[in-house]
């Protein structure tokens, strides 16, 4: 935008330039033409009142005249001896010619050539035209300056806008600028302070709902525990499995709801964690649960070591990211859950890291049913679950607070297909200074 003002501000005194410059340098163009006719004019008619004297004295004095006139301008002088008209002045592409009568002697004419007057003309015009120049020159730079200074409020309230859409609820522009922009600036300050006021109420009143959601829900569960075991009714049993199924992935989903209203609400400070070590002590608890089912963890690091195929294990690496405290547990939590939902007995997952000039990668590979491109680009949205998991347990809460977490500790995540036919969950955090394992 900002170039567009400056070409139409230039175009705009370019064009006023030339509906001044080239009337006036015409009509000086053409005054210079009529002051060197009138001017040969006088000059020829002075020496045909010489000529017309007809003394010595005057012929003499008209010879001097000549021959003065041809060395200080470009024009000739001719006498003629018979010259019946009157005085006249003839234009050519070659000179211009005047005649004057010296009656009864005859008439001085003279020939003053274009050349001179073309040269006098253009002198004039490359004055005008450089003075032109510089006048626009002198138009674009002032002109450049106005439009960044009336523009320079609008590539804050653009920054404004690009910080708001990253999710920063604080940002401000200041209000400067012609009023227009002042108007519109405090429009959208207001409007962020209201938007930051109902997120803030928002996360408020989903902890605190969660929050007061947790005890009931518990004091359910177990008030259903109680009534499966004192009945013998076989249906009776089953209603009140499902039931308690019902309330655990309730639960979940109260669980997840607070745990994203904790981390929309940034309060903890990044700090090294290692990662290693927490990938062996999930491990350690999520290798009991696949043993039921016969599904392995495999372990990689970024080395040449051979694969680990143990769940506790003594990681290959040991690198140290920057996350929040508990973050990277519920991460892990949430994938390798995940994970091992949709793996089919006997299966192998595999979760490797790697240390890059990027940052520090784990890559957590399943064996299951996988995703399409489409359900990958869903599947963070939140309470949103695969076509084939309407009918399991879980919140659809769980990639959602994944990369919420991630992301909020400077992160990343990605979903891939796995060579192995399932998904590939991709997770990336900023490192910090590596140490050794123990």
């Amino acid at each position: 935008m900002i170039r567009r003002l400056i070409v139409s501000y230039v175009v705009l005194v370019a064009a006023a330039l030339l509906a001044f410059k080239v009337p006036v340098s015409v009509t000086v163009s053409a005054h210079l033409r009529d002051d060197t006719e009138t001017t040969v004019q006088r000059d020829a008619t002075t020496m045909a009142l010489l000529l017309a004297n007809g003394d010595a004295a005057a012929l003499e004095s008209l010879t001097a005249t000549m021959r003065a006139y041809e060395l200080q301008t470009p024009g000739t002088v001719d006498v003629l001896p018979a010259w019946s008209g009157g005085t006249t002045a003839e234009w050519s592409d070659a000179a211009l010619v005047v005649t004057v009568p010296g009656p009864p002697h005859g008439a001085v004419r003279i020939s003053y050539p274009t050349s001179a007057l073309d040269e006098r003309v253009w002198e004039t015009w490359t004055l005008r035209a450089l003075l032109a120049v510089g006048i626009l020159a002198v138009a674009t730079g002032l002109g450049a300056v106005a439009v960044r200074r009336l523009t320079r409020p609008l590539g804050d309230l653009y920054a404004m806008a690009s910080r708001l859409s990253d999710g920063d609820l604080a940002a401000r522009c200041a209000v400067t600028g012609p009023p227009e922009t002042q108007t519109l600036a405090r429009a959208l300050n207001s409007g962020a302070e209201r938007l930051e006021t109902l997120i803030a109420a928002q996360r408020v009143f989903v902890a605190d709902a969660s929050h007061q959601l947790r005890t009931p829900l518990t004091a359910l569960r177990l008030s259903l525990d109680n009534i499966g075991d004192g009945v013998d009714d076989v249906a009776v049993r089953d209603d009140v499995e499902r039931a308690t199924r019902e309330v655990v992935r309730m639960s979940r989903l109260v669980d997840g709801l607070l745990v994203l209203a904790r981390a929309e609400a940034r309060t903890g400070a990044t700090e090294p964690v290692s990662l290693a070590r927490e990938i062996e002590r999930r491990l350690a608890l999520w290798g009991l649960e696949g043993d039921e089912r016969g599904v392995r963890f495999e372990l990689t690091g970024a080395s040449e070591a051979e694969p680990v195929v143990e769940p506790v294990v003594e990681p290959v690496v040991e690198p140290v990211v920057l996350a929040s405290p508990g973050h990277v547990e519920q991460v892990l939590d949430n994938v390798l859950s995940n994970a091992l939902a949709v793996s089919p007995d006997g299966a192998t997952i595999t979760v490797e890291v790697q240390v890059t000039s990027d940052g520090v990668v784990l890559e957590v590979r399943d064996e299951g049913p996988g995703m399409t491109a489409a359900e990958r680009s869903r599947a963070f949205d939140r309470f949103w679950r695969g076509p084939g998991h309407t009918g399991q347990a879980g919140s659809g809460l769980g990639l959602a607070i994944v990369r919420q977490l991630v992301t909020d500790d400077g992160g990343s995540v990605e979903l891939a297909e796995a060579s192995t036919g399932g998904l590939c969950v991709r997770l990336s955090w900023r490192p910090a200074a590596e140490r050794s394992g123990g």
